[in-house]
């Protein structure tokens, strides 16, 4: 080779080869090794350039590079060694799943199956400190995110090839879903929707069904339209069967990835647990606390007493202790448990089971106030006056022993003088002082007036088998009051406690309506001859007095829609933004770290700000609030879209079998495309399409909440009464739909005018 072309191959992008160490025109395995030596993909000028390759040669190497190719040893017109489960540098990647230890598992959003089996990935993320394991991080992303995200090779002894770090969230990925498999006698099966969006099933041959079997919900690809216009699809996994008796919380649990199994990471620490020896807490068992719960709760995080103050500063004053579980006494800040907690943010109730945040050995047994049994936990000593206003507070870390456990019914009935044996004892000293602290306490909270919406609340009750047996409204009673009151306090003082001494919280936000809500729900009420004064000035108490207004009229629930939607959603932030609807400027979530990590994050700044021990907010921690505020907020919308999802599906699957039954209803949504509605007795939704309606075009006016027949007048308003016949029910999708039986009222909605905002939708008749 001559000093001009050796000095060329030296300056290529490739290591340059030396002439003597290649006889005649360089050999596949030469040019692969070149290539493999390169610091950046090459092309046939870079190849040519470093083995001095000219003229007619040219042609030859096209030739051996078109060979590799077909060989599947090279990939791309600017050749790359092509290994089997070998990831770019920077790809696009599909959230799938999580490992045993928590971790968050991607694979690459498109794989050639020539090489080899999808490549699985491990998430890591950003954080204010840097880049970190996802098992130490926030966890920002969830399962059936899609991501563009920055690949790195891991060592040989990680479980993982590689790690990604996620560098902008894309959008989900909406071929690859879940679904209910239905084998067919014909052979294959099909797969039935479990969104209600989604009002279609999918043909699956019976070579694309693998292992799933009737009744499976399994992950699976969409496909193309197959021979008579039906959608194919490739089963890809197997989750479980939901049809088995208290199942059906199966379906969300893998729709919205809830981690539900505990890793053995996370299990063993539970062998090696602080032990309690009381040197960190005040020894309290002489208080009677009492715990007062639902009948069937399984924890019991929280405990009460009250007593008159005998300060004589304080005339006819009461003294209030609220007890919280110290959860945080045995989950340290960095743990597994406490990664785990993270991740999954808060507990899920579904009605056929509960995903814990924390396993039971902590939930119900270590940090459960058991009746007459030592436990550690962070109480609040309340002192109000006469007119239930707060005049002081302050923190203690305690030893404490319950007295008694309760139920709501319990206590209620023996304030009302029916005491049960067990309740008897307790009601000279303890219940009666606590109801008459509550009174107190009701008196300011009557004067700070919160928001006041009556939304009673369904409780689904199920058989031995996991069915529906019933659904019902349990009764709104004053134990429910007291307790509510008492842990309001608590999560109040929470709140000063930790600004008083400076230390960063996570707080319970709930900001004012926006202007756009605002001015829709005016719109609206402009219709009923009410009104609302404008953001600057509004409190709670002005939508109180609608509320109060419209109990006189037959709209009354339908005004209490209304303004529940004109309402913000609570979040966590780590700034104090106040809190709307309970009309306080500042408050925290204190009283359950048993059940949600923000409690638990409020229980560690306590800690630290007042100097109480062990198991405190650290420096790390602290720089990260504002990732797990964000973290936790889309985890607690997770579980409630995950918990209203279920209760449609049993109440579905409960209704299945009475397709063409009449039911009585009321009108709980309008959209441009029909009637949303909400049956009387169960309080199961469902829908009813426009072109059903009648013959006739329907226009949806906003402001009014309604469709309004454009030739009768007839409308359909939000909050109606109607009935409605059950056409169909999809119970793998929680889906009804009905057929109104009701005619429309007339005269009672006034038609939008002119074109502008108006959105006309065809009936029966614009559909022929």
């Amino acid at each position: 080779m001559s000093k001009r072309r050796d000095a060329r191959a030296g300056s290529s992008t490739g290591p340059a080869v030396k002439r003597s160490a290649v006889v005649g025109f360089p050999s596949k395995e030469d040019v692969l090794k070149y290539i493999s030596g390169a610091q950046q993909t090459v092309g046939k000028r870079e190849i040519a350039r470093a083995f001095g390759i000219k003229g007619d040669h040219r042609v030859a190497l096209k030739a051996l590079l078109q060979e590799l190719t077909d060989e599947g040893l090279l990939s791309g017109n600017r050749r790359a060694l092509k290994q089997p489960g070998k990831l770019p540098p920077t790809g696009v990647f599909d959230i799938v799943t999580r490992d045993t230890d928590g971790d968050l598992i991607a694979e690459p959003a498109s794989w050639d199956p020539e090489d080899g089996p999808k490549p699985r990935v491990v998430v890591r993320e950003e954080t204010k400190s840097g880049v970190k394991h996802h098992r130490d991080s926030v966890p920002a992303l969830g399962v059936g995110d899609r991501v563009l995200a920055r690949t790195e090779r891991l060592g040989e002894d990680d479980a993982y090839g590689y790690s990604i770090t996620p560098m902008k969230r894309l959008a989900k990925e909406k071929s690859r879903a879940l679904g209910i498999y239905r084998t067919e006698v014909r052979g294959g099966g099909r797969i039935e929707p479990i969104e209600k969006r989604e009002m279609r099933s999918w043909r699956v041959d019976e070579s694309s069904a693998g292992n799933a079997r009737d009744g499976d919900l399994v992950r699976f690809d969409a496909g193309r339209m197959g021979r008579n216009g039906v959608p194919e699809a490739r089963v890809v996994e197997v989750l479980g069967n939901p049809d088995d008796q208290r199942q059906i919380s199966l379906i969300s649990v893998h729709a919205h990835g809830i981690p539900d199994v505990f890793s053995p990471r996370v299990l063993a620490e539970l062998d090696d647990l602080p032990r309690l020896d009381g040197r960190d807490h005040t020894d309290m068992r002489d208080v009677s606390f009492i715990t007062i719960d639902p009948v069937d709760a399984r924890d019991h995080d929280d405990a009460v007493f009250a007593e008159r103050d005998a300060d004589a500063a304080n005339p006819d004053g009461w003294i209030v202790l609220v007890a919280i579980a110290d959860v945080a006494y045995y989950v340290r800040p960095g743990s597994a448990l406490d990664r785990e907690a993270k991740v999954r943010g808060n507990s899920v109730y579904f009605p056929d089971r509960v995903v814990p945040m924390l396993p039971e050995k902590i939930s119900n047994d270590l940090c459960s106030l058991r009746e007459l049994e030592d436990r550690p936990a962070l109480a609040v000593r309340l002192v109000f006056d006469a007119q239930g206003h707060k005049r002081r507070h302050s923190f203690h870390r305690i030893l404490m022993r319950s007295a008694a456990k309760l139920s709501y019914q319990d206590a209620q009935a023996a304030i009302d003088g029916k005491p049960s044996a067990k309740a008897a004892p307790l009601l000279e000293n303890i219940l009666k002082p606590l109801w008459q602290a509550y009174r107190v306490l009701a008196k300011a909270r009557d004067q700070r007036g919160p928001l006041d919406l009556n939304l009673p609340e369904r409780k689904i009750v199920l058989d031995d088998k996991g069915r529906v047996a019933d659904v019902i409204v349990p009764e709104r009673l004053d134990a429910h009051r007291l307790i509510e009151e008492f842990m309001i306090q608590a999560n109040v003082a929470a709140a000063e406690t930790l600004e008083e001494k400076k230390t960063r919280l996570v707080y319970r936000v709930h900001e004012q309506p926006s202007k756009e809500k605002l001015s829709n729900l005016r719109d609206f009420l402009a219709t009923l001859n009410m009104k609302i004064p404008h953001a600057g000035a509004l409190k709670p108490e002005h939508f109180n007095g609608v509320l109060a207004q419209a109990k006189s009229l037959p709209v009354a629930d339908l005004v209490n829609e209304v303004v529940l939607r004109s309402q913000a959603q609570a979040v966590y932030a780590p700034d104090n933004l106040g809190h709307f609807g309970l009309n306080l400027r500042r408050y925290a979530h204190f009283t359950s770290p048993i059940r949600r990590y923000a409690d638990l994050i409020v229980h560690r700044a306590l800690i630290r700000g007042l100097g109480f021990g062990p198991g405190g907010l650290t420096d790390r921690e602290v720089d990260d609030l504002d990732g797990v505020a964000e973290a936790i907020s889309q985890a607690e919308r997770r579980a409630m879209t995950a918990e209203r999802e279920t209760v449609d599906r049993l109440i579905a699957f409960h209704l299945a079998d009475r397709v063409g039954a009449e039911f009585a209803a009321r009108v709980s949504g309008v959209t441009k495309s029909g009637l949303f509605v909400r049956l009387a007795q169960t309080g199961a939704d469902g829908f009813i399409p426009i072109s059903t309606l009648g013959e006739e075009y329907f226009e949806h006016n906003e402001t009014a909440h309604a469709l309004v027949g454009a030739r009768t007048g007839q409308a359909f308003r939000l909050g109606d009464t109607v009935n409605v016949k059950l056409l169909e029910a999809v119970p793998s999708a929680g889906a009804l739909r009905f057929e109104m039986l009701t005619k429309g009222q007339r005269g009672v909605t006034p038609m939008p005018s002119g074109i502008r905002g108006q959105r006309r939708a065809r009936g029966r008749l614009g559909r022929r």
